[in-house]
């Protein structure tokens, strides 16, 4: 039953005196299931609506947030002022409303910078890290703040030129070392900036540090880093390697977790990468995937002691991801 949780009915729900449970288009939650239970719903009676009538009204929820968030950045161009206000009202609240869409995977594909990418980057990760944070138990204050420093993390590449944060190729080391000085930058930007949280200063200038101390600008390690930076951190790398950019495709999506557990992006915390993974990975189960090898399967278990490679259905077939390392998941497809 709990893998229906969070899916959208497409006609009522009517028990056998005829009187409708569950109205149409409603996303099932507990209580939804708690009923279905109680009223002896035979579930195989269920229609869903599948992705497809879904997606459209929510990645265009998306896309005109990025258009929204794309116009409040570009006017620092003209005021030299961040209008952290407006960002507040009309940026925020939107963020954390499409980050608690039970769906994440298509919440991934919507956020998934494809073309606008720096603007897009900037709703990603604001969604991603809001998701994260409410994972990790945190309050809907302290939600609102995350959400809001993730949003505004990447500010300070409003002083890089375009052509530099847009160059399909590799960066000179000139132009590398100035595309890393985004962080002080935004940082000098925020501490202008009335009504700026301390936080959300420290998250734009720690994004990219890391707990061994081989991040920048200061190279800070650990304890020094502060907790909302280690989270955006989190959602930065997993946004910009599952995207299109001007240099690379999306990373296949077992690769982004295997790199990440290995610490290829440097050594990120550890319960962070932990809980972000976790719960996305125990959210495959009933999912369609993209193999390596071009099939597509269903995950339908969860190995306890890797649950990196679960066992997958194809057809007919049962593939052991654990005894087949040949083999490995593409994509979630949605």
């Amino acid at each position: 039953m709990d893998k229906y949780l969070g899916r959208t009915i497409k006609n009522d729900l009517i028990n056998s005196y005829g009187v409708t449970v569950i109205p149409a288009k409603s996303k099932l939650n507990t209580e939804h299931l708690e009923l279905i239970r109680k009223q002896k719903i035979n579930t195989f009676d269920i229609i869903f609506m599948d992705e497809a009538e879904l997606a459209p009204s929510y990645q265009q929820t998306v896309h005109n947030l990025v258009d929204t968030s794309k116009d409040l950045f570009e006017s620092y161009r003209i005021s030299r002022k961040i209008p952290l206000a407006d960002i507040r009202k009309d940026v925020v609240p939107a963020i954390q409303e499409i980050s608690r869409n039970p769906d994440i995977f298509a919440l991934f594909s919507a956020v998934q910078g494809k073309d606008d990418y720096t603007y897009q980057h900037n709703i990603g990760v604001g969604v991603l890290s809001t998701l994260i944070g409410r994972w990790m138990g945190m309050n809907e204050a302290d939600l609102s703040v995350l959400s809001m420093a993730a949003t505004l993390h990447d500010v300070g590449k409003l002083k890089i030129p375009n052509e530099i944060l847009n160059k399909p190729g590799k960066l000179t080391e000139e132009e590398f070392n100035l595309v890393k000085k985004h962080t002080i930058f935004g940082y000098e930007m925020l501490k202008e900036t009335t009504g700026a949280n301390s936080r959300i200063t420290l998250a734009a200038l720690q994004h990219h540090e890391r707990n061994d101390g081989r991040g920048y600008p200061l190279g800070l390690k650990e304890d020094q880093i502060d907790s909302y930076s280690k989270i955006i951190a989190v959602a930065d790398i997993f946004h910009a390697m599952s995207s299109k950019r001007p240099y690379h495709e999306p990373v296949p999506f077992h690769v982004i977790v295997d790199q990440m557990r290995r610490g290829s992006f440097g050594a990120l915390d550890p319960h962070v990468v932990s809980v972000f993974l976790e719960n996305i990975v125990k959210r495959t189960v009933g999912r369609e995937v993209l193999l390596t090898d071009g099939r597509i399967g269903e995950i339908v278990y969860l190995n306890p002691h890797n649950i990196e490679t679960p066992l997958i259905r194809v057809d007919d077939e049962y593939i052991d991801l654990s005894k087949r390392p040949e083999i490995n998941i593409q994509e979630i497809t949605i």
